[in-house]
């Protein structure tokens, strides 16, 4: 294991810009926590608003991209 070695004044100032990074960070996550979706989407819905084909909202869903929730019927 090798060891890096920073000036006092770079490590400062690589604190800080990781502090302001968090912070702003949290300001996102705290905005995006008040929006909810106001009705689910279904295949169709989601290829008609995003302008895509069925088998892409598929790929989408398999790789993560595209978060969903399947309902038994």
């Amino acid at each position: 294991m090798g060891f890096i070695v920073f000036e006092e004044e770079a490590f400062n100032y690589l604190d800080a810009q990781l502090e302001n990074f968090v912070k702003r960070m949290d300001r996102i996550r705290e905005r995006s926590e008040d929006k909810t979706m106001n009705r689910w989407l279904d295949t169709q819905d989601v290829c008609q608003t995003l302008n895509i084909c069925p088998r892409t909202v598929q790929t989408l869903r398999d790789n993560g991209t595209l978060a969903y929730t399947q309902i038994s019927h």
